[in-house]
This record gives C-alpha cells, structure tokens and sequence, in this order.
C-alpha cells in the first residue's frame, strides 16, 4: 500500500476552493428544501467529486454519449447530490432549479441517480454495492470493445483507451456483491478501473464499528488491486492535492485495477452534525445548515447560493470537453482511415445494426428429435459465435450445464493467465461462482455500449442475481440471462436446485421477458427475436430444460409469445373450432400435446397452445390474442411445472391450472413429473373439469 505523493501538478486556486464549498452549501439546502435527504456523503465528498469532474475526467458535457469518454459510477447512490452538483457545475444540463426541486414529483433530481432519466447519469444506483459492480462490468466491456476494434494498439494510445472511475462508501464495500466483483477485477486484472473509497465510517445504524472491522485495504490487497491511502488536511477535511495525486497513480497504473481510500468526516465542517449518524440521511436543520454557511463564508440567509464567477470558472469544463473530444475525434479519423474494416463494424455495431445474413446460420432441428433446449441454445450460440463478434458471454461456474461457451479456445482472461486460451479480449467469461456479480456486471457491460453480452446459470440461481434483474429492467438495458435446469425435470439434485416459483417471480418483474421455449426450434427463433429487440432495450430471461424435450416443426408466430402448435380437429380429421384450450411452456408441452391427442379420441375438439413468452404475447394486438385463445372458449387449462400464479388471468373462472404448489423432490425427473402430477392423463383430466365448469 502507497500513501499520497508529495509532488503534483495539480492547480488549486481559491475559486476551486470556493467552488468546493460551494457543492456542500447546495447540497445541504437542496435537501433542507426538500426536507428529506442524504446531506453528509455530499458534503464530505465534494472535493474529491469536484477533483474528478473538473480536473481528471475525460468527458464532454455537450454530449454525455459521447465514445470516446470517461465513465463515472457513483456507486453510493443516496449520495446522488455528489453527482447531480458536479453534472450542474460542469454544464450537462442541470439547472439550480433542478437541485431546488431535489426529489420531487417530475424532478431531474430523484433521490437516486436514474439511467436514462438524467444526462451524465451513466447507470441506476441506490441498492449499495451495484455500483461498484457496474463500474466492474464497464471496465470489462471497455477491454472487450478494445479487442473488437483496435486490439494492436500500444496501451494508452487507441481512441477506445478510457478510464472507469467509481465512487463508493461504506455500505457498499459491506455488501457481498461488491466483494464478488471486486475479486473478480483483481482476477481479471482491470487496469482501466480506479475505485474511490469515501472512508467516512458512518452508515444509518452510527459508526461502522458496530458491524465492521476487518482491514478493507489488505482485503483489496489480497484481491490483486493497487491500493492507495490518502490522509486528511489537519482540519479534518479531504486533501485535494492527495487526492488528485492518486488519482492520476492510479489511472497510471495498468496492470491492475486501483483502490484508494480516502478518510472523510461525514458532513465536514458542519460544527454539530459533523461524524454523526444523523449526517447521512436526514436533513441538518435551518440553524445548523446557518451555521455551516457561516463556517464556509456564505451568507446564512441566503439558499442555492452560486456566484457568477464560480459557475463560469466550473463551466469552463465544457471548453475543455470540446478540446479533448477535438483531440480525440483526430486520433479517430486516423484510425478509421487505418481499419476500414473494423470502423465498418464499429459503425453497424453502435448503429444495434446485425451482420447481413446473420439470421441463415440459426440452426434448423430435425422434427420429432428429443433435445434439450439448452443444448439447442448451446448450438445456437455456437453459430452465432463467428458471425455477430459483438456477442460475447459465459456463466458462473456452469459452462458445460448451461452451454454458454460458444468458442472454446477463447476465454476472456489477462494474456499472462496459466490457462490455454487466456485471451484479454476473449469471447467465453469465467464469472466464476458469483451469480449476483455476475448479473451486475452484465449491467455494467451492457451500459458501456457497443457490445452485447449475456450470461448463464441454473434457474434456481436467480435468487442471487435478483437485485441486478430488476435493476436491469428498471434502466431497460438489453442483458440476457441463460437459465437453465428449469424445473422439477432436473430431476436427483433435489429441491435446492429445482425452481418452483421462481418463472413466477421473475414475470413479476416489470420490464423483463422470461421466455420458456418449447423445443429446440422455439429456442432458435427465441435467440433470434432476442438478438432482434435489442434495440428496443429490454432484458430477456430465458428458461430452459436440462432434460430433452420432443422437437416440433419450427413455427413463426413463437416469436409472438403464444401461439397455436397444434389446432382442434373434427372427426374428420379437419381443422374445427376447439371445445378446449391447453396452454403450455418449456417442457410442459408435450404433455399438452398427448393430452390433446387424448381429448381428441374421446371427441373433444382441442388446441394446443405454446406460449414461450407471456410478456411477448402480451405485446400483441388484441385481435391476433383472441385468434390464439378465442374469448368463446371458456374451457382452457394451463401447465407449467411451477406455482401456477402467472396462469389465472389466462384460464379464467372455469380454467384449469396443472401446476406445482410445493416444492420438489429428489429423484429421477421422470419420476417426479408422474409423483407431482404432471402428466397427460392429469391434464386431460383437467380439460374435462374446465368443460364441465364451463357448461355451468
């Protein structure tokens, strides 16, 4: 560990200073106005946010898309006034009156940063830890993107060489997910990646003695990280000469990722609410945000207090964007006049444009075949592997089950890795044993741009990956998620590993599409619509089976969510209107299929209908859905080997649900599909109760 050095070129006049103190004033009356609020983090952490944004940062504020930039990822999101202050400072848009209407109904200011809902925020933060993990998955999609375009370059001279600079507190650093991604950086040896830790040893419960001890430094030591200490000034505040000072060490340091820790005094120089518990979440008060203001110079009767000269000292980060982004756009001609090839990709690639053709190398599969639909999805990744270079992924530790590796002599790893193929731009990522990490960093990766990732795990597995799923479909980022061993079908490694509710609950997600294919066909057409929304911004999840299922002839309308596999037939062999309804998913339905056969013999006109997606099906007008479960049929059922809670709305009052409503068991998968009733019999069983209960 390295403490700060003792020489800099940093400039730090008293404007900066004044611009600093400036940052705390609003912050504290930002969230005095508001009455609610994460004043202290603000506080303490303007110097170093002030450092960041005005004097190392490489970005544009009139184009915060822009390419070539710098990434910010304020992990410790509730602190969200140390970054929407900078972005107000700097000219990204922000007005005063954006801080004055700090977490209000409308507001550009939420409470937490918001992707997509505020320019210069680069990703959602608020659930701590996520952050750090983003940050992670940014740094790893910044090597990738490097890779695809410009892997020849020497270090620090190609237009896609950035910096990935992150901010977290103590809370982040106390959840898990933060440690799995750190460990995973070290591993992958981010050099790219600078993480500052704001040491203030204050959460909502008072000081962090009461829940942590260990030496976070050694901890980051251990994890092959660049560590840094940068002391306080004798008054207690951040020191911005250290600061800058290992900041700049550390984006010069290439071959690992960097850590620094800063010790700060939360709400720093607040004469009351300075080191207190209280700082970190609530409001200080009129008369000690007054008293503050008269510590800092400001005139306590006055709020949002900016001055002219200290807006057009910080603004001049718009001139210096211009000029770097001038610089950098030279570096850039120069380059796509250097690899026309690769710039042609570059420009299809950020166009979310596919190759031509890509679409003829989707596998066909044979009708009648039983094959699993991860091994079909592993089949179908192998394909699409040499034709869309910018689709890259793995899984957490489950390659060989989830049949997510697509290139086998390729892994994504740092070139002096022991491990054949270690490649730092590699195709097939090692996630390692850490599902939530991994779900964090698909977001990060995702975010980045120019790349589309996904990643695999069992099912069951989603539990711990819960957090960043919902946060992906929360800034609608187009992540994808191989689930496989998707129910009871699994089979002997018991009810730990045999999802039973979760289809359910990750329905419940808004914004995310759970896709359960049938067979492999309906795998192949789901990848394909996958790859095909991408632009429309939204993650998939897609389930699939360990255990082979019949393969059907490959249908169109799959990738519409729900469709008719099968139609009602009269007596004469020719199509009819259907009695009965059986609606299926996955592995369900061919035990809809043989149900239909049954019904069909005894007389009862049936219809088969798969629905992969309910989220897909749902987007469909009104017309198409009621061709596919027409309004007059009351009589339909419904199976699925989990909880049946997506299904009622479907069925309706006289429908039938053949569902799951406990947990599994271990045994073979066949054995547990007859035990827990899943079988043709029961299902046609089902469709004679819904008739009856329809006649009524």
């Amino acid at each position: 560990m390295s403490t700060k050095p003792t020489t800099t070129d940093l400039e730090w006049t008293d404007l900066d200073r004044r611009a600093v103190d400036t940052v705390r004033v609003l912050a504290m009356d930002a969230v005095q106005k508001v009455g609610n609020g994460h004043p202290g983090t603000a506080m303490s952490l303007a110097p170093a946010a002030y450092v960041l944004f005005q004097k190392l940062l490489r970005h544009d504020p009139a184009d915060a898309q822009w390419t070539g930039r710098d990434r910010f990822v304020l992990s410790a999101g509730h602190s969200s006034l140390t970054l929407y202050i900078q972005l107000y400072l700097a000219g990204y848009g922000l007005e005063l009156d954006d801080l004055e209407s700090f977490r209000t109904w409308g507001s550009k200011t939420p409470g937490h940063p918001e992707y997509g809902h505020t320019v210069g925020v680069e990703t959602t933060t608020g659930p701590l830890g996520q952050g750090v993990a983003n940050a992670v998955g940014m740094a790893m999609a910044s090597r990738y993107e490097r890779g695809l375009y410009d892997p020849d370059a020497a270090p620090g001279t190609s237009p896609f060489d950035h910096t990935i600079w992150a901010v977290a507190g103590d809370g982040c650093l106390q959840e898990g997910v933060s440690g799995e991604a750190s460990s995973l950086a070290g591993h992958q040896k981010l050099g790219n990646l600078v993480l500052l830790w704001d040491d203030n040893h204050i959460s909502i419960e008072g000081d962090t003695e009461t829940a942590v001890s260990e030496d976070t430094l050694k901890r980051y030591e251990a994890y092959g990280w660049h560590v840094q200490r940068v002391e306080q000034q004798e008054n207690g505040d951040l020191d911005p000469v250290g600061l800058y000072n290992a900041l700049k060490a550390a984006q010069a340091e290439t071959e690992r990722p960097s850590f620094i820790a800063a010790r700060s005094i939360i709400a720093w120089p607040a004469p009351h609410a300075q080191n207190t518990g209280a700082a970190h979440g609530a409001a200080l008060g009129e008369d000690e945000v007054a008293a503050t203001k008269k510590v800092l110079g400001f005139d306590p009767e006055k709020t949002f207090d900016v001055s002219d000269e200290v807006l057009a000292h910080t603004r001049e980060a718009l001139d210096r964007g211009r000029e770097v982004r001038g610089e950098w756009e030279k570096s850039f001609a120069a380059w796509r006049t250097a690899n026309p090839e690769r710039a042609a990709t570059f420009d299809r690639i950020r166009a979310g444009e596919l190759p031509e053709g890509w679409e003829s190398h989707l596998p066909a599969f044979e009708t009648g075949k039983s094959v699993a639909t991860r091994a079909a999805s592993g089949k179908v990744l192998e394909a699409l592997g040499g034709v869309i270079p910018e689709l890259w992924g793995g899984s957490a530790d489950l390659a060989g089950s989830n049949n997510t590796t697509f290139d086998k002599t390729s892994s994504f790893l740092p070139a002096d890795n022991p491990l054949p193929g270690a490649d730092p731009y590699g195709r097939t990522v090692h996630y390692g044993i850490r599902e939530h990490a991994m779900g964090s960093t698909m977001n990060g990766i995702s975010l980045h741009g120019n790349t589309r990732i996904y990643g695999g795990t069992f099912l069951v597995f989603s539990d711990y990956m819960r957090a960043p799923v919902r946060l992906a479909a929360l800034m609608q980022v187009p992540v994808t998620y191989v689930w496989t061993h998707d129910s009871i079908g699994l089979g002997e490694d018991g009810p730990t590993h045999q999802p039973v509710e979760h289809l359910a609950v990750l329905r419940a997600i808004p914004g995310l599409n759970i896709v359960r294919p049938a067979d492999a066909n309906e795998t192949a057409i789901a990848w394909r619509e996958i790859l095909k929304r991408h632009a429309k911004r939204s993650p998939h999840g897609l389930a699939l089976t360990r255990q082979g299922v019949p393969t059907y002839e490959a249908n169109e309308d799959a990738a519409k969510g729900g469709y008719v596999l099968f139609d009602a037939e009269g007596q004469d062999g020719q199509k009819t209107a259907p009695q009965v309804v059986l609606i299926a998913t996955g592995s369900e339905v061919q035990l809809a299929v043989e149900a239909r056969e049954q019904l069909q013999a005894a007389g009862v006109p049936a219809r088969v209908v798969s629905m992969p997606s309910v989220e897909w099906f749902d987007e469909q007008d009104q017309g198409y859905r009621d061709s596919v479960l027409p309004p007059s049929v009351k009589a339909r059922v419904a199976v699925e080997a989990g909880i049946g809670l997506t299904w009622h709305r479907f069925v309706g009052e006289a429908g039938r649900i053949v569902s799951l409503e406990h947990f599994g068991a271990s045994a073979d998968g066949k054995v547990l599909f007859r035990e827990f009733g899943f079988t043709a019999e029961a299902v046609a069983s089902a469709a004679r109760e819904s008739l009856e209960a329809s006649a009524r």
